[in-house]
């Protein structure tokens, strides 16, 4: 047996690292969500920024970017546009897409930025990540430091209710020609999704982890971080939030 086919790789190989440094920094983590929907993510995006009002050439950004796929449309309706993001080799990704008014920066978004912006998006649960709920809070906080007099921040995370209510908790996906098996299961108040796969004769462990906030939970940490919660809606359509039914939680604050 080769080397190589006796490896596992993990996120918690290294004690310091968190998962999600490890596993989006990975090839594969794009590789099992290839097929997102990008026209979903553009309506959203139309209908969001219409909602807002947002003005001509406003300054957005975009939180936890990852490859920059929200960031680049949102230059595209003409907005001058930062993309923001732990990972290196995705903010390196994004980066082939920049122009005069499309940026893409490594940044940890328990960080204020020093510039102000007429809106922050947090889109595709992007929220939730940190084993400490005091950086879950920070994180907020950072949100309305770097948001200008007249802006909006939004987070776009999932609906717990409906996800636990709905999660399968095996399955099979095959990404090109690479057999991801995914357990899910909720324990200690966190979704869990475990990916196992085997790549050129290499074996691989992947463990996601988002804390599961509901709408209560976020309320009482935006009263704490001094934010104004100004509206909620339940898809990307813009539609009402229902506890059980709704597939996100969307938040407008500031």
């Amino acid at each position: 047996m080769s080397e190589a086919s006796k490896t596992t790789n993990t996120n918690q190989d290294q004690p310091n690292q968190t998962w999600f440094s490890s596993w989006f920094d990975t090839p594969y983590y794009h590789i099992l969500y290839k097929e997102r929907n990008d026209k979903e993510a553009q309506l959203f995006m139309d209908n969001l920024t219409h909602y807002l009002n947002l003005p001509e050439k406003a300054r957005v950004l975009d939180l936890a970017c990852g490859k920059g796929r929200h960031a680049i449309y949102l230059n595209q309706l003409g907005y001058d546009v930062i993309g923001a993001d732990l990972s290196e080799n995705s903010i390196a990704e994004a980066s082939k897409n920049s122009n005069e008014t499309l940026h893409f920066k490594v940044h940890d978004m328990r960080e204020s930025f020093e510039e102000k912006y007429d809106a922050i998006f947090n889109l595709f649960t992007s929220f939730g990540y940190f084993e400490n709920d005091d950086d879950n809070l920070a994180t907020l906080k950072a949100i309305k430091n770097s948001l200008s007099d007249y802006g909006f921040a939004v987070i776009d995370f999932m609906n717990v209710n409906q996800v636990i209510e709905t999660l399968v908790p095996e399955e099979v996906k095959t990404v090109d020609g690479i057999d991801f098996h995914l357990k899910r299961y909720v324990a200690n108040g966190h979704i869990f999704k475990e990916i196992d796969f085997e790549d050129q004769g290499q074996k691989f462990h992947f463990t996601e982890k988002v804390k599961a906030l509901t709408l209560q939970d976020f309320e009482s940490m935006m009263e704490e971080a001094g934010i104004y919660l100004l509206d909620i809606f339940g898809d990307y359509k813009l539609k009402k939030f229902h506890k059980t039914e709704s597939e996100r939680l969307i938040l407008i604050f500031k």
